[in-house]
């Protein structure tokens, strides 16, 4: 049994886990990221360092999850009135926030700590519950939509793969591109 399985959602657990995300934040905008430090953690979050020891492990895994939480969006893709409007908007975004310095850290440590995959599996959760709630849109507006699946492999895989391994030039225009070849309205050649 994992340590996250074992966490329970509410009460004591919960502020536990509140206390030592704020504090690395705090302690991550004070002092850097290299300064941090279980003990150093531990004391600001006013729990022992083998709370946080058994919680999440190590300093890594801690990260982890603290950017995994940094990444999870908080508030509903916008509603433009069509799916080709919803999704790019969307798309430029997702990228935007990904490709930022702030989003490629967070990005990097949610994977760096993940020794099981569950963080980048979350990660990638959240992105398709955006992606599903366009594409629900769309069938309400009886337009024609790809699955999510294919959203994810054509146009978040393609800009995650970018922003990890070849973030030179990115903008706005690629994931515009993306989504005009996903939906076909991208010019032929």
């Amino acid at each position: 049994m994992s340590r996250r399985e074992m966490a329970r959602p509410g009460g004591r657990s919960a502020r536990v886990q509140a206390s030592v995300h704020t504090a690395v934040r705090e302690l991550e905008a004070e002092l850097g990221r290299d300064a941090l430090t279980v003990p150093l953690v531990a004391k600001r979050a006013g729990v022992t360092p083998s709370t946080i020891y058994r919680r999440w492990g190590d300093l890594r895994e801690l990260l982890s999850d603290v950017a995994v939480e940094r990444l999870r969006p908080d508030t509903a893709p916008k509603d433009i009135g069509d799916l080709s409007s919803d999704l790019t908007a969307w798309a430029e975004q997702f990228l935007d926030e990904m490709a930022s310095p702030a989003g490629r850290a967070y990005t990097r440590d949610a994977l760096l700590g993940d020794p099981d995959g569950s963080n980048a599996g979350q990660c990638s959760a959240y992105a398709a519950e955006q992606v599903a709630a366009i594409l629900a849109r769309a069938a309400d507006r009886r337009e024609d939509a790809p699955g999510v699946e294919t959203v994810m492999d054509r146009v978040v895989a393609p800009m995650m793969y970018r922003i990890l391994f070849r973030p030179a030039g990115l903008d706005a225009g690629y994931a515009r591109r993306l989504v005009a070849d996903l939906l076909g309205t991208g010019r032929k050649p």
